[in-house]
């Protein structure tokens, strides 16, 4: 139990200060940007006006409200504050409305989106790299070296591919959106079916882009595993080699778990690309919203969000890898 405490311990540390590096970076770095969006919304409101004064005063009750007139560390720990209590201020782009609102219709969309297609492209992955490991055959000298291809081309190529094919040229699958722009969301077969169809494209979009890797790690691993001394003093002591496998598949399996960690990190990348190719309403299309109109309260929260989900998605993953490798606890009790 030591053992674990210390590994433990450690993860959840680095983990916490990784998250407080990344809020100030996250508050700071969209301030950076050049230009002035609160003069911009500034000016909209004074549209018609002539009167200097009025116009001042206008321009004032903006800055004043937005927080922008204070000192840097000031506009910090009032914006951390508010954060602390789901409070994420105003949009710039969409003002007045909330960044919380627009945050909440979006990051469902990418969490049903990426995380059940990076999960499956994992699963895929390591099944293809068990099976060229073990049987090899085709499937080591022509669909793997095939996946590790298609794995090596860019998010935004692979999104761009499938739209142009199955899309512009085969016209079977919708080419934007979450679901068609004359529906309502709704719980009902039209608009259930609806979202599916625009499901499909940003989903293997991602999966595809995912396997070969994951293959490719496996199968090294597996081979590996194969020629280890317990494989060999299995198979001359008799034991049926079907027994041998899944010892070996498991073992090989553990490096994966990593593996694992690091595709979700992919949800920063390649993946939000995809959602901005397809303009799939999630947090990738509302990050670049916000970039388009240097909305930084907008942008501040999709950043932090998204930072959020992959640490504790990786956190979770190195806290599992901790329960089923036990060579964890025997090194951290050394």
């Amino acid at each position: 139990m030591k053992g674990y405490k210390k590994y433990y311990g450690q993860k959840l540390f680095w983990y916490l200060l990784t998250l407080i590096f990344a809020v100030i970076l996250n508050f700071v770095l969209p301030r950076l940007m050049p230009g002035d969006p609160v003069s911009a919304i500034a000016a909209r409101a004074v549209g018609g006006m002539t009167d200097s004064t009025a116009i001042q005063k206008v321009i004032n009750d903006y800055v004043e409200k937005f927080g922008i007139n204070k000192p840097m560390y000031q506009q910090f720990f009032m914006w951390l504050g508010n954060v602390l209590k789901g409070d994420f201020g105003v949009s710039f782009s969409q003002y007045p409305r909330p960044v919380s609102d627009i945050i909440n219709s979006a990051v469902w969309w990418t969490v049903a989106l990426q995380l059940p297609a990076i999960i499956v492209g994992w699963l895929l992955g390591n099944i293809l790299g068990a099976i060229a490991a073990y049987i090899r055959g085709v499937f080591d000298k022509a669909i793997l070296p095939f996946f590790l291809f298609v794995s090596n081309i860019p998010a935004f190529g692979m999104a761009t591919i499938l739209l142009f094919v199955f899309s512009i040229k085969l016209g079977i699958a919708p080419a934007s959106g979450g679901y068609g722009y004359d529906l309502i969301p709704n719980v009902s077969w039209t608009f259930v079916k609806s979202v599916i169809g625009h499901y499909q494209l940003p989903f293997w979009s991602i999966v595809l882009i995912t396997i070969g890797g994951q293959a490719i790690g496996m199968r090294s691993m597996s081979i590996y595993e194969l020629n280890a001394d317990y494989v060999k003093y299995s198979r001359f002591l008799g034991i049926k080699d079907s027994k041998i496998v899944g010892y070996v598949f498991r073992n090989a399996m553990l490096p994966q778990i990593t593996g694992l960690a690091l595709s979700l990190g992919t949800m920063i990348g390649g993946a939000l690309v995809a959602e901005i190719i397809f303009s799939y309403p999630g947090l990738g299309t509302t990050l670049l919203t916000a970039v388009t109109g240097q909305d930084y309260p907008l942008l501040s929260a999709c950043t932090l969000i998204i930072t959020i989900m992959v640490l504790i998605a990786n956190l979770v993953v190195e806290l599992l890898y901790g329960v089923i490798d036990p060579r964890v606890k025997a090194n951290q009790q050394d």
